[in-house]
């Protein structure tokens, strides 16, 4: 398996992480044998160290440093207000214009952490397909800022805000997975971290790094008549 390199010099690293694949080995999936973290380090020759983390269901834009200072200098740049992170989800319903959530979560140690996200519908659809009492099926094209880094937070906030990103499980809806399921072979979950807009740790120069679509994104994404 080899990783797509979406940005590279001397210091960094990006690639675009595809769905399913763990950023680096942890105790709640001892079963797995690939992570990105070894992939990477295998097709380079270059020792890594991760500056941030993507869910295993979650695709896109992930950086890896080559070097410890520079890692630390990374790690403090995407707290920074100018660093823009931008996901893009498929979501059920019709999504309000804008929203900001506000709303803490709580991590698996039990300790309560303030989350905020924006979010911004970016397009929205209604097809032909029965579920239930309901003749239709409405979706929404969803663009989603996080302003903080707590686990599982766009998420959750979605779900919060009842409108669960397709695919998603076990923050998602049960019916709507299965339906997809059955109809488009849907196993993904619908969410990509589109772009990362920082400020290179060394040259201060604004830097924008953007993750193509997987081909299943853009499957669902047809199918559902939501153009990207």
């Amino acid at each position: 398996m080899e990783l797509t390199i979406l940005y590279q010099d001397e210091y960094f690293v990006a690639i675009n992480k595809p769905h399913g694949l763990l950023v680096h080995k942890t105790s709640i999936a001892q079963e797995q044998n690939n992570f990105a973290l070894q992939i990477l380090r295998d097709q380079l020759g270059k020792y890594l160290y991760p500056i941030h983390r993507l869910d295993r269901k979650t695709s896109g834009v992930l950086l890896f440093a080559f070097d410890k200072v520079t890692a630390s200098i990374l790690q403090e740049t995407l707290q920074k207000e100018e660093t823009v992170k931008q996901y893009i989800a498929i979501v059920r319903g019709y999504f309000p214009e804008k929203v900001k959530v506000d709303y803490a979560l709580t991590n698996d140690n039990g300790k309560v952490q303030d989350a905020i996200t924006y979010f911004e519908c970016l397009t929205q659809s209604e097809i032909d397909l029965p579920n239930g009492k309901f003749d239709t099926a409405r979706y929404s094209l969803v663009a989603c800022y996080p302003k903080t880094g707590r686990m599982h937070q766009i998420r959750k906030h979605l779900n919060h805000l009842r409108h669960p990103i397709i695919g998603d499980r076990p923050h998602g809806c049960n019916k709507q997975n299965r339906l997809l399921l059955e109809k488009f072979e849907l196993t993904e979950m619908m969410l990509h971290s589109k772009s990362l807009a920082l400020v290179h740790p060394k040259s201060k120069h604004p830097i924008c790094i953007e993750a193509s679509f997987s081909s299943s994104f853009l499957k669902i994404s047809e199918a559902l008549q939501l153009s990207i």
